[in-house]
């Protein structure tokens, strides 16, 4: 059945039709037509179910706040759940499915659980799902698992594209009605650069649907006017589709754009994450009409007066033949008039206000309509739709004076402005008497890093609910935005406008005012959760008086649409339970995004084989061509090893590397490790804080071993520090740590030390970087350079400048092999042509390159231990050894405090050993030493576990390094290692040092 109206319907094209599904149902609608007007032009009144309860649920509102008309759109590669009918523009072929019912829509067997509403009060799940124990895990958990979640997550892969944006702006405004129109031009006509977006589809905002002028013009052709003159501008970008996420500090916002949902194509992006940087925001965001709480407020039919309003003037739809309205305020009477003026029957208005409307009352009076004062609406008849309501005394407890047939019920509880972005960057709100809301306070903005303030609020979202105030405070907010970013603001005639007057609105929370416990355990907060005003009195009743506990235990405010309709209601029934004025209440916290936003638009192009792109050191094309075993370490591939021929198995190209670097010449790709640099005044005191041993006492040409430890005393990095020059300092890092390194660094700059005059660079991908190692690795080198290479111009741990024929580089004296070592630094773009020399140079010493795992395996053989092996997240620099590493002149460093903790210095803590299995076999990786005895579980005693494992070429053993109790005092003692098929290898504790103990081959 067909609910159009004749007339009405400014938004739909009638000539255009387009077909949809609905739970498999073939339906029409129009093109311009949402979703949900399309819905309701084909009277599918119940959409959904409500979580908790699996109550029948219709639609509410006509914009972002709808809290119940969630949909599965699409299928296959097209799924995704939870989208808002009343945002989602219709076309040609979409499928939507409703959510949360079984086995259908109409007859829902959760319904059940309404039936035991009084078993499932507030906070019901704190108080059930405790004892007995058993019961948790065999019925409570599979149950609460299956009943969790709301609609299905998809299980194909996502065809669609999607694509982040970064822009940057003088003046960025937020909201496209008459404020965000007039605001715009305001500042564009400064001559600053400005950003205009707006959520929906269409231009003007809710006054163009509700009765106004402007310099005597309508409301809808001034702002086709003035969207003209916008369009002109060339300093003006305008977007539709396009919401403000969330403002953040120092002027970073998040814009979400719905780039094709409207027209889905493969040729475009579907959404666009626009990251931006503005150096004023304005917000005319518009305000939000609340809902009324009375009994059965909740049962499809029952809609925000504004709402019905909308579908009927913007997409010409009858939602119901006759309709009864009640409110608190004038507003409402807008939706009885046009009701009457497109030919639909409004019985009755219900005002709770004893003393009634304005001028608006009148002129619905002379409409023939029917208007009660100090009257409430003590009951909703009707369960899967409106059939009626029974009629109350606002002042009494809600005995019945009549019963009205109706099919649609339009509410108003008066308007609250959308603030959430104001709030997300800490502005602060001020309850307003006179009109019942918090709106922004403009005694406390948001402030940048210097005090000033970066965002304002214009139009309803700050208050003004009047046209002729909404203008006004619109082009000041523009002017000013503008004149704070350096524009020079023009004098602007203000327009003249008008609207009709309003009467005093009167706080009114649930009707009627004195409903007892029955009304009010059917009086609804929050839609979708199914809170009561009930259960936010109960709440209150057992202790819970901060509002965000509230929240918690009721669940208020916590479904997909955060509370838009319900948390200013129920922050009112809270703040009368506990006897106090609603500001002393105050409101939950604003957190972004305004709405949801699509995960898909979050990782933009982050998909597929791009999802973490793979970072490349400028001889990856050649380790690619010469048979490279790849290993993935962090973001990077590193070879592992690497093969001469095709047929040569892992483990034989492994120990082909160590022995040729070992006896001749090897060479490695080291372009991975992390380079940070490290400047300023304060450079010096800085690392002395972050590292374990004192970096400030280093010379310049010097470099020195350094460990890093978190606050918490734990082991999270290691590496060489080269002194560059007084000021300057350049920190290897592991080839994981680079960017954690780094960020770390910059949070203890920003966050504890920012007064410190210290700069981090991380210039990793800058420096292509190449250990040559081995007996010739000085023969090789001088080859390229007739610069001094000697141990007494560069010796051991220190570094140098060097020049290779064209080539500029950075030689340091460092090894991790154990073999004579320089690694080289030169420009990433000079990286594979020194590669290539190198090579060339070291060819008559039959020169090996070589990859992680001989890099492994020779800094086992030296001891040296590996950050990720040796450590775990647990370990100190005590329990490796390292307490040489350790200064004791320093008053403090990260992590030392943590470290004098009584665990910390337990003696029994495991410390490094070497182990040498008595057969000579290799231990498995990661295995438990065991002792006698058991422990609680029937085990037996673990005193220890193995690191690191390898074979060595070197030795022609098996070798390991491992965490054991009281390791160092027992050297030569056989411990134990049980294998996973029960076997035991025994194995003797030793030095960790295999090879070159005294260090003879690296200082030669």
């Amino acid at each position: 059945m067909s609910t159009r109206l004749a007339t009405g319907g400014r938004l739909v094209n009638k000539a255009r039709a387009l077909e949809f599904t609905f739970n498999g149902k073939r339906l029409r609608g129009f093109e311009g037509d949402t979703l949900a007007s399309a819905l309701l032009a084909n009277d599918q009144m119940l959409v959904g179910r409500s979580f908790k309860y699996h109550r029948p649920r219709g639609i509410v509102a006509s914009g972002a706040e709808e809290p119940n008309a969630l949909v599965n759109m699409g299928r296959d590669e097209t799924f995704e759940p939870n989208q808002r009918a009343t945002t989602t523009e219709l076309f040609d072929g979409l499928r939507a499915t409703s959510q949360n019912h079984f086995p259908s829509l109409e007859f829902d067997v959760g319904a059940i659980n309404s039936k035991l509403a009084r078993f499932l009060p507030a906070g019901f799940y704190y108080k059930m799902f405790i004892h007995p124990r058993p019961l948790w895990k065999h019925v409570y958990e599979p149950f609460i698992r299956k009943s969790a979640g709301l609609g299905k997550a998809p299980r194909d892969r996502d065809q669609d594209k999607y694509e982040h944006l970064y822009a940057f702006y003088d003046v960025v405004v937020i909201g496209g009605g008459i404020a965000g129109l007039l605001a715009a031009k305001a500042a564009g006509e400064a001559g600053v650069k400005v950003l205009l977006m707006e959520q929906t589809a269409h231009w003007g905002g809710r006054a163009m649907v509700d009765t106004g002028t402007v310099n005597q013009m309508p409301v809808d052709k001034f702002v086709d006017e003035t969207v003209s003159e916008l369009a002109t501008m060339s300093n003006v970008t305008m977007r539709l589709r396009m919401m403000g996420a969330g403002v953040y500090d120092h002027g970073y916002l998040l814009g979400y754009e719905r780039v094709s949902d409207h027209a889905p194509s493969k040729n475009t992006p579907r959404h666009r994450l626009w990251r931006i940087r503005a150096k004023q925001i304005v917000t005319a965001t518009g305000a939000i009409e609340r809902p009324l709480s009375f009994a059965g407020n909740d049962i499809p039919g029952v809609m925000l007066a504004s709402a019905v309003r909308d579908y009927a003037v913007n997409y010409g739809v009858s939602i119901g033949d006759r309709t009864v309205v009640v409110t608190n305020n004038d507003d409402a009477y807008q939706t009885a008039i046009a009701m009457k003026n497109a030919g639909l029957d409004v019985p009755l208005i219900l005002d709770a206000r004893a003393a009634g409307g304005g001028a608006l009352a009148d002129k619905a009076r002379s409409l023939g309509i029917r208007v009660e004062n100090g009257k409430a609406i003590a009951k909703v008849k009707g369960g899967k739709r409106v059939t009626g309501v029974a009629v109350c005394a606002q002042a009494g407890e809600g005995t019945p004076l009549e019963e009205v047939a109706c099919d649609l019920v339009a509410m108003s509880g008066g308007w609250s402005p959308v603030v959430h972005l104001w709030s997300h960057c800490g502005g602060k709100l001020i309850w307003d008497d006179a009109q019942a809301m918090f709106r922004p306070d403009p005694e406390k903005a948001p402030t940048g890093a210097q005090g000033e303030g970066f965002v304002s609020v214009a139009g309803s979202a700050n208050g003004a609910m009047h046209l002729a105030d909404i203008v006004t405070d619109a082009i000041n907010a523009g002017q000013a935005a503008a004149k704070a970013t350096g524009g020079k603001p023009k004098r602007i005639k203000t327009p003249e406008a008008d609207s009709p007057k309003m009467a005093a609105m009167e706080p009114i929370w649930l009707m009627p005012q004195g409903a007892n416990i029955k009304l009010r355990s059917k009086s609804w907060l929050d839609y979708q959760n199914d809170v009561k005003v009930s259960d936010v009195q109960l709440a209150a009743r057992e202790g819970f008086e901060s509002v965000e506990h509230a929240k918690r235990y009721t669940t208020l405010g916590m479904a997909t649409d955060q509370g838009k309709l319900s948390n200013i209601n129920g922050l009112a029934i809270l703040s009368d339970a506990l006897n106090q004025p609603i500001p002393q209440t105050g409101t939950t916290t604003f957190r972004p995004p305004y709405t949801p936003i699509s995960m898909a638009a979050i990782a933009g192009e982050a998909r597929g084989p791009i999802f973490q792109p793979l970072r490349r050191t400028p001889m990856h094309d050649w380790h690619e061509e010469n048979g490279a075993y790849w290993e993935p370490v962090g973001q990077w591939r590193r070879p592992y090893c690497f093969r001469k021929t095709p047929g040569e198995d892992i483990e034989s190209a492994v120990k082909r590397e160590i022995n040729q670097t070992r006896s001749s010449l090897g060479l490695l790709d080291a372009s991975t490790l992390g380079k940070l640099i490290v400047k300023g005044p304060d450079a010096g005191k800085f690392l002395d804080m972050l590292y374990t041993n004192m970096m400030s006492t280093l010379k310049p040409g010097r470099c020195r071993y350094g460990l890093m430890c978190n606050e918490n005393g734990f082991l999270t990095d290691d590496g060489v520090v080269a002194r560059i020059d007084e000021d300057t300092f350049l920190c290897h890092t592991t080839t994981g740590g680079a960017d954690s390194i780094h960020a770390h660094m910059e949070d203890w700059l920003q966050c504890e030390w920012w007064d410190w005059k210290v700069y981090v660079a991380n210039v990793t991908e800058q420096y292509a970087q190449v250990a040559v190692v081995g007996p010739n690795a000085r023969k090789a080198l001088e080859k390229l350079t007739k610069d001094d290479l000697s141990a007494e111009t560069i010796p051991f741990m220190a570094w140098q400048d060097i020049q290779f024929g064209d080539i500029n580089a950075r030689v340091y004296r460092i090894s991790f092999s154990g073999e004579l070592s320089y690694e080289i630094a030169v420009p990433a773009s000079q990286g594979r042509a020194f590669w290539d020399q190198l090579l060339k140079a070291g060819a008559e010493f039959d020169v090996m390159p070589y990859g992680t795992e001989a890099l492994h395996v020779m800094r086992a053989e030296k001891g040296f231990i590996m950050i990720g092996d040796e450590t775990d997240g647990t370990v100190i620099p005590q329990d490796l050894g390292l307490d040489w590493a350790i200064s004791k002149k320093k008053e403090d460093y990260l992590g030392k405090r943590a470290q004098t903790r009584s665990h910390m210095a337990d003696p029994n803590r495991w410390k490094l050993v070497g182990l040498e299995t008595v057969d000579g076999s290799v231990l498995p990786d990661g295995a438990y030493c065991t002792s006698e005895g058991t422990n609680e579980n029937g085990q037996r005693n673990v005193q220890g576990r193995v690191t690191s494992t390898y074979y060595s070429p070197t030795l022609d053993r098996g070798i390991a390094m491992g965490l054991i109790k009281h390791g160092p005092d027992r050297m030569g003692e056989l411990v134990e290692f049980p294998k996973v098929d029960g076997t035991i290898v025994k194995a003797k504790i030793v030095n960790p040092v295999f090879f070159d103990a005294e260090g003879e081959k690296q200082n030669v």
